[in-house]
Parts: C-alpha cells; sequence; structure tokens
C-alpha cells in the first residue's frame, strides 16, 4: 500500500494541482507505485493467491485505465508511461 506522503508526492508530479487526485495520470501513477511494491511482497511470498487476485485487480484497473487516457489525450498518454516507465 501507498503512504500518504508517497500518494501526495505523486499527486504533486503528475497532477495539474496538489489536490487533484482524479486525474487519470495521478491515478494511474498511484496504481503503478501499488503494482511495484505487490510484485516485491510476490517475489517472497510465492504462495499469497489471495493477494494475488488484488494484484490481478490493480494491473487490469491501470490497463482500463491507460486505455482510456491513450483515446481521450496520446500525448498525455505517451508522456504517462514514458514517465512511469511502465511499457516496452
Amino acid at each position: 500500500m501507498v503512504s500518504k506522503q508517497r500518494k501526495a508526492e505523486l499527486v504533486k508530479e503528475f497532477g495539474r494541482n496538489p489536490k487533484d487526485t482524479g486525474y487519470l495520470p495521478v491515478q494511474i501513477a498511484i496504481l503503478t507505485e501499488d503494482i511495484e511494491s505487490l510484485k516485491k511482497h510476490f517475489a517472497v511470498n510465492k504462495k499469497d493467491l489471495h493477494s494475488m487476485r488484488g494484484f490481478m485487480a490493480k494491473v487490469n484497473h491501470r490497463k482500463a485505465l491507460l486505455n482510456h487516457l491513450k483515446e481521450e489525450d496520446y500525448t498525455l498518454y505517451q508522456s504517462t508511461i514514458k514517465a512511469l516507465n511502465i511499457r516496452k
């Protein structure tokens, strides 16, 4: 789970203003941070299938948000995935 302080940093970095948590790049950045922390968890706890279900839900949610952003604003989509180092 992402700490409040880290969320605030992500909102400041990707948002339009400090309270703009609903902005798509902010949501994607927070989900990416959460997904990366869960990857470390699964490296140690390979049999934690219950948490894997939530992890997959987060990955699918991020994928849907990315697809929506891609349709709405392609240049913002490209800059977001580049900043977060998501895709190849």
